[in-house]
């Protein structure tokens, strides 16, 4: 049996979209956009949203529109995907990184005070793998401190904090789509807001600094070609009209992995969201015990026709950030620990339970003399 790691839910709708924008002969800005971004304002209550070409470029525009620049520090995560470090980095921001909780793999609330200093203007938190942060704590933080929060919600839509989505608790909230993400527009990303001012910025820079009322072919600031195409945007509007089964197909689908791995009796540990949140399922993680030879692992599995990948390296021990921060290996003792243990396992909306029982039976054989 072949098993990949992840594979995208698409059926007739999101291809019936396409051909209805293919169809129409407006490729770009046009009402097939429109509709998407509405789906989001209507679905996570948010005034406004900005849809762009990928969550790297949403993150970037939620660091320019809060006004970052150089000089600037803003708090965040070691343990996540490299974008959200790169997108400090893009503006000539300081990451500044705090350790992580090691049940919720998320940035430890605990310890990012003991962090700020003045030059701190932000905190970016990321809701890795669909577990959403400690947001009472982090907004009475910045509240207490006068800092700015960007959420970076890529791999959490649907995912909540007490009652509200995650992507709206902060003053921007970002979205992305690559194909192994709950939805999917290929790629892409969007950009969610309350505050106008931010919006109107989003939405030039997106689209080469052009305002909006400008005349054509008119920049009003430095801007960036982050346009989501229609085509994109019409994958996305059946998505978000599927979210909700979605959804509901990949929480049933980490349930049975949880069923399986207890009943196997595996020694390995999956993640655990806090008590007031609700997760929304991107990847499924297994750490692994202390000491296993995890690339043996993965090799393993390979040779059964398993995919898997090794998830997140800590951002902070890559050589360039060594080099422009001088991290080493002993800063954020947790996060380090976590990356030399973690795995992605296949996970999608529409993986079998004959699939899922199989990954977990060769896990178990890639396992045995491990640990």
């Amino acid at each position: 049996m072949k098993v990949p790691l992840s594979k995208p839910d698409i059926t007739a709708l999101e291809k019936k979209y396409v051909h209805q924008v293919l169809n129409s002969g407006q490729l770009s800005f046009g009402n097939m956009l429109h509709r998407f971004e509405q789906s989001f304002r209507n679905t996570f209550h948010s005034s406004h949203a900005a849809a762009m070409n990928s969550g790297t470029s949403a993150l970037h525009v939620a660091v320019k529109a809060l006004g970052l620049q150089a000089g600037d520090e803003v708090i965040t995560t070691p343990y996540s995907f490299v974008a959200s470090g790169n997108c400090l980095l893009y503006e000539g921001v300081k990451p500044v990184f705090v350790d992580i909780d090691p049940n919720t793999f998320n940035i430890d609330a605990s310890r990012i005070e003991a962090a700020i200093t003045p030059k701190t203007k932000a905190i970016l938190v990321v809701h890795v793998f669909g577990i959403p942060c400690d947001m009472d704590e982090i907004q009475r933080i910045a509240k207490a401190h006068q800092l700015l929060v960007i959420e970076d919600a890529c791999e959490a839509i649907g995912a909540e904090w007490k009652g509200r989505p995650a992507g709206t608790l902060g003053d921007i909230g970002v979205f992305a789509f690559y194909p192994n993400k709950q939805i999917t527009t290929g790629e892409g990303g969007i950009l969610l807001t309350d505050n106008l001012h931010y919006y109107h910025l989003a939405c030039s820079l997106r689209n080469q600094g052009r305002d909006p009322d400008s005349e054509w072919l008119t920049h009003d600031r430095v801007g960036y070609n982050y346009r989501m195409s229609d085509l994109q945007a019409a994958v996305g509007v059946a998505q978000m009209e599927r979210l909700p089964s979605i959804l509901g197909k990949r929480e049933r689908a980490a349930a049975r992995y949880v069923r399986l791995i207890r009943k196997a009796g595996l020694p390995v540990e999956t993640l655990t969201p806090l008590p007031d949140s609700k997760m929304s399922w991107f990847v499924f993680i297994v750490k692994l015990p202390e000491g296993t030879d995890r690339s043996l692992v993965i090799e393993r599995l390979e040779r059964s026709g398993v995919q898997s990948k090794p998830y997140f390296p800590s951002i902070h021990l890559f050589p360039y950030y060594r080099s422009l921060f001088g991290f080493k290996e002993g800063d954020f003792p947790i996060s380090e620990s976590i990356s030399k243990r973690t795995i992605a396992i296949p996970f999608y909306s529409n993986i079998t339970a004959k699939e899922q029982a199989y990954v977990v039976a060769c896990l178990s054989e890639a396992l045995k003399g491990e640990g």
